[in-house]
Formats: structure tokens, C-alpha cells, sequence
């Protein structure tokens, strides 16, 4: 856990600053091409205008990491952990729970 003046942040996984493109597609919904700012094995925060989205939503997510001469597609449902005036962070589903 790395603490933050007197914040202690309670992340598992370490962030990292990202330079992806998410696809946030709400269920009855289209779907919004948004910039990640940073990215975790359980979560990310995306860049968002108003999607009208709400702690607790689940939403589905594609996003695509470069991995030198591999890129790989990922696919997860995520659940809105928080709404900013700056974006949404979303906490993904695990793998093991698939």
C-alpha cells in the first residue's frame, strides 16, 4: 500500500500511468471511446465526459496493451468504483472469477 501524505491508499495492484484507449460500453447503450490515465491488474481510470454513469454500475471494457511485437485485446466487465469531475475509475473484474 503506498501511503500519500495523509492518505493511505488501500490498491493492491500498482498503477501505472497508460497510453490506451478503452471502450466503455454501458449495457442499452452505445458505446465511448475514452483515454486511460492510469492502469492496474484490478482497475483503471478513464477520462470521461458525462456518460451518466453512477458508483455501482457494471459496464463492459475492450482495450488493447502493447506488449513489444504483441498487442493483446482485453475484454472485462467492471463495476464504477467512482465519479470525478475528471473521469471514472472502474474496478475490474478478476481473472479468476472467469
Amino acid at each position: 500500500m503506498a501511503e500519500t501524505g495523509s492518505n493511505m491508499e488501500r490498491r493492491l495492484h500498482t498503477r501505472h500511468r497508460a497510453r490506451t484507449t478503452v471502450y466503455v460500453q454501458v449495457p442499452g447503450r452505445r458505446g465511448k471511446l475514452c483515454r486511460a490515465r492510469n492502469l492496474s491488474a484490478n482497475g483503471v481510470f478513464v477520462e470521461t465526459e458525462n456518460l451518466g454513469l453512477q458508483k455501482g454500475s457494471v459496464v463492459e471494457l475492450a482495450f488493447a496493451i502493447n506488449l513489444g511485437s504483441i498487442t493483446k485485446i482485453h475484454r472485462r466487465t467492471a463495476i464504477v468504483a467512482h465519479v470525478s469531475r475528471g473521469g471514472t475509475g472502474l474496478r475490474m473484474e478478476s481473472y479468476a472469477g472467469r
